[in-house]
């Protein structure tokens, strides 16, 4: 609570702390748009299938055989291994995806469960942004073949990543009152998205005219690399120096016997165990998870439906991504300004019937018009991040108080955990019809029965059964 040993109760010095918490999505955006959207699969894989193209030359024809035809395509000709399984190096990025989103999940409970036993959330932000950071300006070094220290690295960076976002949503509880929340956390949303897509639209000048600066796509990847962990750990001290230093613990939370690593789990037990007594928390979770899970999926194979389906050129397709990285801010923003009109819940409403309308226009877009698809982008773009962040405030009156970091975590964690669900079927969709349109067309599902479901989830009710107090507007 904000008037719980934070330091914020005046409402001049709670806003610059506010202000200041909304600097770190502006600096953490940066590593899921440009190091995991953009680069990451783009650089790694390459190195990757070098490393391959090297071992064939040095142990025979083994590692990359040629097709049918006689020729060798280096990314799905050409294998690597790890651990004694060999695989495409152009599989590499997918399944390392897959392997951080287990670290994360295994992980980030039990830490955030440490945060909440401790109560050091911003030493926990400092942590884990600085180790991300860190980790993410190492990756620019990775080149040649070693592709396995850019695999260790990323995902280091990943579990940063993850972590201190739990820790920095932690603190939404403690710096702003119930009716501040949607708004504060809208603005974040759309700060993230604006500053994300700077940084972006900086690294993507670097690659797309790296002949003119004389340096190679791989250095343009690297140094995207470098200014991607700089920028996150720069903007990170802005947060840093505004937080409260100390925030408060759970009244009765027992003291810390042993390793605190032995006492985050006996935390993180008793939380599972916990939970079962606030069903209606865990509805708007799930009624959450299914409705993101469509987000994400969208974000991710919007990119390969363009290219794939409408045949558009990668210059397209980068345009596209700066036009939803940018529109998403006003989308943001505009989600906060309903919100304080109406409430989250039936912002969020109004959000996902958009979500329905955008996703069943997409099947309409006709291959090579790219006004229709820049106009999907912005459709797209309006309500991508503020969805999100009116569910991230409005999941922050539903957690019990002393328990926010692991809550967060598992709210975290849970959407990664479901977050095959919409590729899946996209991908089986794709496969059964021959069409990508249909695949497309079938993730109105996922907003369609999650608009549903949260028409039912009584949220002032789940808010009273957390003991917290309502916000006015809901």
């Amino acid at each position: 609570m904000v008037d719980e040993g934070t330091g914020t109760a005046d409402a001049a010095a709670r806003k610059r702390v506010q202000r200041g918490w909304c600097w770190y999505d502006w600096a953490n955006s940066v590593f899921p748009t440009s190091v995991t959207t953009v680069f990451g699969s783009l650089y790694l894989t390459e190195v990757a299938a070098n490393a391959a193209m090297a071992d064939k030359a040095t142990n025979g024809p083994n590692p990359c055989p040629a097709d049918a035809a006689g020729n060798t395509d280096k990314l799905t000709n050409c294998d690597i291994s790890v651990f004694g399984l060999h695989f495409p190096a152009g599989s590499l990025w997918g399944y390392l995806l897959s392997v951080a989103t287990v670290v994360q999940v295994l992980i980030v409970p039990l830490l955030g469960a440490i945060v909440d036993r401790t109560g050091r959330k911003k030493p926990m932000l400092a942590f884990f942004a600085f180790g991300g950071s860190v980790a993410t300006v190492a990756m620019s070094l990775v080149s040649g073949s070693n592709w396995g220290l850019g695999v260790v690295l990323f995902i280091l960076g990943n579990i940063g990543y993850g972590t201190s976002v739990v820790v920095y949503y932690a603190f939404l509880t403690e710096i702003a009152t119930a009716d501040e929340r949607d708004g504060l956390s809208a603005r974040g949303w759309a700060f993230g998205y604006l500053g994300s897509g700077l940084a972006l639209a900086i690294q993507l000048v670097v690659y797309l005219f790296r002949d003119s600066f004389g340096i190679t796509a791989g250095n343009a990847a690297q140094i995207a690399y470098l200014l991607s962990g700089l920028w996150w750990a720069g903007f990170t001290l802005i947060p840093l120096r505004r937080l409260p230093s100390v925030t408060a613990r759970r009244a009765d939370a027992e003291p810390v016997t042993g390793s605190v690593l032995s006492a985050g789990f006996r935390e993180l037990g008793a939380t599972l165990r916990e939970a079962r007594a606030f069903p209606l928390t865990l509805a708007f979770l799930g009624t959450y998870l299914i409705y993101t899970d469509g987000i994400s999926t969208v974000a991710n194979v919007s990119a390969q439906y363009g290219r794939e389906e409408l045949k558009f050129e990668a210059d397209v397709l980068i345009t596209t991504i700066l036009i939803v990285q940018f529109v998403a801010f006003l989308g943001g923003v505009l989600h906060g300004l309903v919100a304080r009109r109406i409430g989250a819940k039936k912002t969020i409403m109004i959000s996902l019937a958009v979500w329905v309308v955008v996703i069943g226009s997409a099947y309409f877009v006709q291959a090579g018009q790219q006004l229709q698809f820049y106009a999907l982008a912005g459709g797209i773009g309006l309500v991508l991040g503020g969805t999100n962040a009116l569910s991230r405030s409005l999941f922050s009156h539903m957690v019990p108080v002393g328990k926010e970091a692991q809550y967060f975590s598992v709210y975290e964690m849970g959407e990664r955990a479901t977050s095959w669900m919409g590729p899946a079927l996209f991908a089986f969709m794709a496969g059964a019809t021959g069409s990508y349109r249909y695949a497309i067309i079938s993730l109105v599902i996922f907003f369609a029965v999650g608009l549903t479901l949260m028409y039912f989830v009584p949220v002032r009710r789940a808010i009273a059964a957390a003991g917290n107090p309502e916000p006015k507007i809901l």
